[in-house]
C-alpha cells in the first residue's frame, strides 16, 4: 500500500471519529442542560427557603451545608440533598423516637389491638390507649409527609447528578474529538505532502551475493 493512501485513510477515519464524538458531546451537553434546567424549574416552584443563619438551632448549626445555604432559596440538586438529609432528616428523627412511617404502622396496629381489647374488657385503660393512638396517628401522618418530601428532593438531587455526569462525559468527548481531529488533520496534511510513489513498510531488497563477496 502507498504511504499517501494509508495516511489519507487514517486521517479521514480519525476526522470522522472526531465528528462522531463531537455529536455525542453535543447530545450529552443537551441532556445536562435539560437536567439542570428541569431540576431548577421544579425546585423553584416549591418555594423552599433555607432558614436564615440567625434562626438555626444549635443542632442545625452542626450541618455545614445548612450554614452554607442559610437564607437561600432551594434551586439546585446539591441544595435539595442538603435540605432532605440535614434538615428534614434531622427533624424526622425527633418524631416518635425516629421511627419510620412503616415502623409506626406496626405501632399503630398494636395500639388498635390493645384499644379494642381494653374497650371489650372495660378496664379503664381505653382512654389512655385512645390518646396514644391519636398521637401515633398524628406522628405517622407527619412522618409520611416528611418522608415523601424528602424522597422527592433526593430524586431531584439524583436527577441533577445524572446531568452533572453527562456534562463531564461531554467534556471528555469534546477533548477526545479535538485530539482526534488534530491527529487526523495532520495525517491528511502528511498525505498531501507524501509523493505518490512512496510505499509503506516496503521490504528492503536483498543485497546481491556478488556485492557481498566483492
Amino acid at each position: 500500500m502507498k504511504r499517501k493512501t494509508l495516511d489519507a485513510i487514517v486521517g479521514f477515519g480519525l476526522v470522522l471519529l472526531a465528528g462522531l464524538l463531537l455529536v455525542a458531546g453535543l447530545v450529552l451537553t443537551s441532556n445536562a442542560n435539560f437536567a439542570n434546567n428541569y431540576v431548577k424549574s421544579q425546585l423553584g416552584q416549591q418555594q423552599i427557603t433555607f432558614k436564615t443563619s440567625d434562626t438555626l438551632t444549635a443542632e442545625e448549626r452542626q450541618s455545614a451545608c445548612l450554614v452554607k445555604y442559610a437564607g437561600q432559596q432551594l434551586t439546585t440538586g446539591k441544595q435539595a440533598e442538603c435540605y432532605a438529609n440535614e434538615f428534614i432528616g434531622l427533624h424526622l428523627k425527633s418524631i416518635a423516637g425516629g421511627k419510620t412511617y412503616a415502623q409506626l404502622g406496626d405501632v399503630q396496629t398494636d395500639l388498635k389491638a390493645k384499644l379494642a381489647a381494653a374497650q371489650k374488657a372495660d378496664d379503664g385503660s381505653a382512654a389512655a390507649l385512645q390518646q396514644q393512638l391519636t398521637d401515633i396517628n398524628t406522628a405517622r401522618e407527619t412522618v409520611f409527609k416528611g418522608e415523601t418530601l424528602r424522597g422527592l428532593l433526593l430524586t431531584s438531587y439524583g436527577f441533577s447528578e445524572f446531568g452533572a455526569k453527562a456534562a463531564q462525559a461531554a467534556l471528555v468527548a469534546y477533548l477526545a474529538a479535538g485530539l482526534l481531529f488534530l491527529v487526523g488533520a495532520a495525517g491528511l496534511v502528511h498525505a498531501l505532502r507524501t509523493p505518490r510513489t512512496q510505499g509503506f513498510a516496503v521490504p528492503e531488497r536483498p543485497v546481491a551475493k556478488e556485492l557481498i563477496t566483492a
